[in-house]
């Protein structure tokens, strides 16, 4: 992972999470949208890319090495976080480690890549984001409650420490609200588990009643307004495919927690198994896709508890059947995720066999930053758009649906008219004013504007046949 860092490979939102720090760079307080140019609050400014911006801000540095530097922060949380954890509910030394190998390698025998899922797959191609940062802090959460309600290291829950792990939990909802529902369910289990009394309930809601006021008065954008959000479901639909190939070895974790509700129903990891189940299940029973982000609730405590078990199993014919069993999951679960290694070698370094399920990452847009500058605006379809913002450009819409941008369908509507066939130049001409339109980029069949009729002037190329033109008038 650290030399995946290195790499840092460019798929899916990493070009919007460099948008952000950029923005944040260029103007702390009041950084606008990270997309389009347009003065809104947008979620994507956290406690987490505000750091991240700060750092940027205060050594110059680019946006990509702060992003290297934000992931190396994000992993040692989450190595860190999944060690305590695992020790909170386990003394065997064996553990941890095992707790490690279990949450990234024991999924499917598909890889499956989402942020907020920790497969090794996923984390090579999530690293940098936020969901990482969030996760890690999570497991330190639940660490760290685990053990208060406990009374370790010294005495019962106090006043001092829950209002700490209240602001904390802010912090994860904030940063990235699924892992944050993740997050809730992971405490919930550990408070039902640990069987808290009347006095360290009290102290846990004064915990919860001060993350609440840090969620409300949190500057940069309305948290609780999220909650109306809508139109993500149908983004989410494809968490409910596939379900055997590609979290199939979690099954063994499953066997592992029935092991464990049989000494205690109320075991922490059988109750957080169960939250995340049962959010996950109502998610595609309802329609509400966007709920199976919560799924996670539900691996992460069976590859826990397959870890946890394996260590503690008595020696003998048990301890041996234990040990087979997570070694044949767990090596099945490195061939499923092989390619990873292809994000530090390159794809043409792998075996053929490997190499077909490995997706090359995206090429980037660097090539127009010779002539494009921060703040200049750029007509583009959605993929491009996903990733010229990450140099300090705005495009005309948004490349990822925005709850906070008002006319996000207008923007829309205009990128479709301006590229659409059969629409006249005179409406053409029209969407690039009132956007302020300063760039171009496009593929010779994307349609537009044709070029040679005194508006588009050719500047350069890039791979896949595109090009960037200069709007001249």
């Amino acid at each position: 992972m650290l030399l995946v860092i290195v790499r840092l490979p460019w798929v899916g939102d990493l070009g919007m999470h460099a948008a952000t720090v950029e923005r944040l760079r260029h103007g702390l307080l009041h950084p606008g949208n990270p997309l389009v140019d347009a003065d809104t609050p947008s979620p994507y400014y956290s406690p987490w890319t505000v750091f991240l911006g700060v750092v940027a801000r205060l050594t110059g540095a680019s946006v990509w090495v702060v992003l290297r530097l934000g992931a190396l922060i994000g992993l040692t949380l989450l190595v860190t976080g999944v060690w305590r954890y695992t020790r909170a509910l386990s003394d065997r030394r064996a553990a941890p480690p095992l707790a490690l190998l279990c949450v990234l390698l024991l999924w499917g025998t598909q890889a499956f890549s989402w942020s907020g899922f920790l497969g090794l797959n996923s984390l090579a191609l999530t690293v940098a984001y936020p969901s990482v940062f969030a996760l890690g802090a999570a497991f330190h959460l639940w660490a760290l409650l685990t053990r208060a309600l406990r009374g370790e290291p010294a005495g019962p829950v106090g006043w001092a420490v829950l209002p700490g792990l209240g602001v904390l939990w802010a912090v994860i909802l904030l940063s990235h609200q699924f892992t944050g529902v993740v997050a809730t369910l992971g405490v919930l289990a550990t408070v039902v588990g640990a069987r808290a009394g009347r006095r360290s309930l009290l102290r846990l809601g004064a915990g919860a009643v001060l993350g609440v006021v840090v969620l409300a008065v949190w500057p940069y954008y309305d948290f609780f307004a999220l909650l109306g959000a809508g139109g993500l479901d149908e983004i989410h639909r494809s968490l409910y495919q596939h379900l055997f190939v590609r979290f199939c070895l979690v099954l063994v974790g499953v066997a592992a927690l029935a092991v464990r509700a049989r000494r205690d129903r109320r075991d922490p990891l059988v109750v957080f198994f169960l939250l995340g189940a049962v959010v996950f299940a109502a998610g595609g029973l309802t329609g509400h896709y966007s709920w199976g982000r919560a799924l996670p609730a539900a691996l992460i405590p069976a590859q826990t508890a397959a870890a946890v078990e394996a260590a503690g199993a008595a020696r003998g014919a048990r301890r041996n059947v234990a040990a087979g069993v997570l070694t044949a999951a767990l090596a099945a679960g490195v061939w499923g995720q092989a390619q990873t290694v292809g994000y530090v070698v390159g794809g043409g370094a792998l075996p053929r066999v490997v190499e077909a399920k490995y997706s090359a990452p995206w090429a980037g847009y660097h090539w127009i930053t010779r002539w494009v500058r921060y703040g200049d605006v750029v007509m583009a379809r959605m993929y491009p758009s996903r990733q010229i913002p990450a140099y300090g450009a705005y495009t005309v819409a948004p490349g990822y649906p925005d709850f906070f941008l008002p006319d996000g369908g207008r923007r829309e509507a205009a990128v479709r008219t301006y590229f659409g066939a059969g629409v006249s130049r005179a409406r053409r001409l029209g969407v690039l004013r009132t956007y302020h339109v300063r760039w171009v980029v496009q593929r010779p069949s994307d349609g537009g504007l044709p070029v040679g009729g005194g508006v588009l002037r050719r500047v350069a190329s890039g791979p896949g046949g595109q090009v960037l033109y200069e709007v001249t008038r």
